[in-house]
């Protein structure tokens, strides 16, 4: 039998010993076994953290590979004074062991898979007494504490998992593998479980690569649960209630622990995890004879047990299981390629399409629209795109169909490639055709938001008796005309001044897309001011130039711009518009069927008239038209 280390016969708590580790990082329930850290201790730290580098620096040149962990331990709790009836126990001779509050434990952890000349008590004694000479040289008070893997394994296996938590609570000064942070994020991870669940808990287990002392980038843990007792909830229950509690825990650990790698919780309940043995499951069976149990309540042991024994044996179901199984995964192979041609393959080719027609202005098209928009508008129209481009939107869209159709029951990994090695090629065209469509549109809505600005400025101008007003007048004409008579901000001059120069400024280049988007945004706004303030103006001229009569139970309207007249004959029924010549006498002439479209252009060029006189020849062309006397509505 192996010589125990001290590290693994004292079991004693610890607290943060490195700067990456504090002792707030300890749950209470370890932290309530260790020590109180105090600042003598901290700066005590500091000057011996050199003299363990250069240690853990040391043996690790000397026995490179086989060193897979050295950690700082807690330091020995000081001794309570003896008392008579302790120095009455001690035998005749019998010293009592002085405390040296200066020791500094050093835990060494040794890979001994590889060990096949000597026995584990060889290797042990011959690595102390080289470590120890190695130890003394740096500081006589440094104690190497040499500890075999396969030596903590048996321990956990015989259920001595007290050196577990003195390595959970270690301050980590080597640890190439991450075999230290494993155990240590799992110790605390498991007293936080066992604090909260271990009635259910029967087993919490290490397994993985990382505890076969593998290279690995997760850490796997598995917690089986035992819901033989359970009533008041179905099993599914429990298990999906204790699991989001038990992983929310994982996640908690990894932040108290301050270990990077995945932190991986698998957790069974007792009636599943039996059925998977009997179904000879494959996890399971890697899981019963690489896994170290960090807890067990008797339960993992026997398995593991039997199955090294050979009493675990698959059954006849189960092994037909296992052959049927291997014929489904590979039709869902067949079913998951074709899934990648009939749906991922042929949307990454197709929305990149039709967001490229959408910046061109076009509304969102269907598939089959979109391949001959593509080609009549980018490819033949703007020549912006290569006809081969579309064709493989054809292609991909075809094998998309005669999939949906049951036309192509299968796809080889040779034509999935050609396809993919297509659709690259295809989404980098489009990227740089993307890029043209909006640098182009984007000088589009430049000179259109320009266009827009000045046109409603004009017009708001001419409104206000200003008719042929020239672009680089609006500014002042705005500022000494507009906002005065209309109320409207002065401020808005100022924007109208940063609309003209947007567009110089991106016309040669220097006009970056944030500051367009600004732009655009300050141009809306100036517009709906500008707007507004025409439509009240509008309003008021057609207010001017609006009759109202009154023939009957029914109310009419005229409207009178310049030469025509357009009239409603039923105010409650607006369905019949009419328009009219007005001759100089002020005849209705060619009276005829109008439309709203008519009526608002017209109004459009509409301007304030001086004065509108009503003669006595359009009365008679309105009694003409409704067929009995009228009556004039004023105000």
């Amino acid at each position: 039998m192996a010589k125990k280390s001290k590290a693994e016969k004292t079991g004693k708590a610890e607290y943060g010993a490195m700067p990456q580790f504090s002792p707030e990082m300890i749950p209470p329930e370890l932290a309530n076994m260790m020590p109180k850290i105090t600042p003598e201790m901290q700066e005590k730290m500091k000057l011996i953290k050199a003299k363990l580098d250069s240690f853990s620096k040391q043996i690790v040149e000397k026995f490179d590979k086989y060193i897979v962990g050295v950690a700082l331990l807690p330091p020995e709790p000081q001794q309570k004074p003896e008392t008579k009836a302790d120095i009455l126990m001690r035998g005749p001779g019998q010293q009592e062991k002085p405390h040296n509050p200066n020791q500094i434990n050093v835990l060494v952890l040794v890979d001994d898979a590889d060990s096949k000349n000597m026995s584990k008590d060889e290797l042990h004694g011959r690595l102390s007494q080289i470590m120890d000479e190695i130890a003394k040289k740096l500081d006589e008070n440094i104690l190497p504490e040499v500890m075999i893997v396969s030596d903590l394994k048996e321990a956990c296996y015989d259920g001595k998992t007290e050196i577990l938590k003195m390595i959970s609570m270690s301050a980590p000064i080597y640890d190439p593998s991450d075999l230290i942070a494993a155990l240590r994020i799992s110790e605390v991870h498991k007293t936080m479980v066992l604090k909260k669940f271990e009635k259910y808990i029967v087993s919490y287990v290490a397994a993985g690569s990382l505890f076969r002392g593998e290279k690995s980038h997760d850490i796997d843990v598995y917690v089986v649960i035992d819901d033989t007792d359970v009533k008041k909830m179905s099993r599914a229950e429990l298990k999906d209630k204790l699991r989001a509690i038990i992983v929310g825990m994982g996640f908690e650990a990894s932040r108290l622990t301050g270990v990077k790698k995945q932190f991986h919780v698998q957790t069974y309940i007792l009636t599943d995890f039996w059925d998977s043995v009997k179904d000879a499951n494959p996890v399971i069976y890697t899981f019963l004879r690489d896994g170290v149990p960090l807890y067990d309540r008797g339960v993992f042991m026997p398995w593991k047990l039997l199955l090294q024994m050979g009493r675990i044996k698959p059954s006849p179901e189960a092994i037909d299981m296992n052959m049927d199984l291997g014929e489904r995964l590979l039709v869902r192979i067949k079913q998951k390629m074709l899934s990648v041609v009939g749906e991922d393959l042929y949307y990454a080719v197709l929305n990149p399409a039709q967001a490229a027609l959408m910046l061109y202005g076009i509304p969102p098209p269907t598939p089959k629209e979109t391949i001959k928009l593509l080609d009549e508008i980018f490819v033949q129209k703007e020549k912006l795109l290569e006809k081969k481009y579309v064709d493989i939107l054809e292609r991909v869209r075809k094998a998309y169909k005669d999939i949906e159709y049951g036309k192509l029951n299968e796809v080889s990994g040779k034509q999935i490639d050609e396809l993919l090695k297509d659709a690259e090629d295809y989404l980098k065209r489009i990227k740089v055709m993307f890029k043209q469509i909006e640098e182009k549109t984007e000088k589009e809505s430049i000179i259109d938001i320009h266009a827009n600005c000045l046109s409603a400025t004009r017009d708001l101008l001419r409104e206000l008796g200003h008719p042929e007003a020239k672009e680089p007048e609006l500014i002042k004409l705005f500022k000494e005309v507009v906002s005065p008579k209309t109320g409207l901000p002065e401020k808005l001059a100022n924007t109208l001044k940063e609309i003209i120069s947007a567009k110089e400024s991106f016309l040669s280049g220097k006009l970056s897309r944030n500051d367009l988007n600004k732009v655009k945004k300050e141009a809306r706004n100036y517009l709906r001011f500008v707007v507004e303030e025409l439509q009240r103006k509008k309003s008021d001229i057609v207010e001017k130039l609006r009759i109202r009569f009154k023939y009957g139970n029914k109310m009419g309207e005229a409207l009178l711009l310049e030469d025509k007249a357009f009239i409603t004959k039923d105010l409650e029924n607006k369905k019949e518009l009419l328009v009219a010549k007005v001759s100089a006498d002020g005849s209705l002439l060619d009276t005829k069927q109008s439309s709203l479209e008519e009526l608002e252009k017209h109004l459009s060029n509409l301007v304030s008239p001086k004065s509108v006189f009503v003669k006595e020849k359009l009365f008679e062309g309105l009694r003409h038209l409704v067929g009995q006397d009228i009556e004039i509505l004023l105000g």
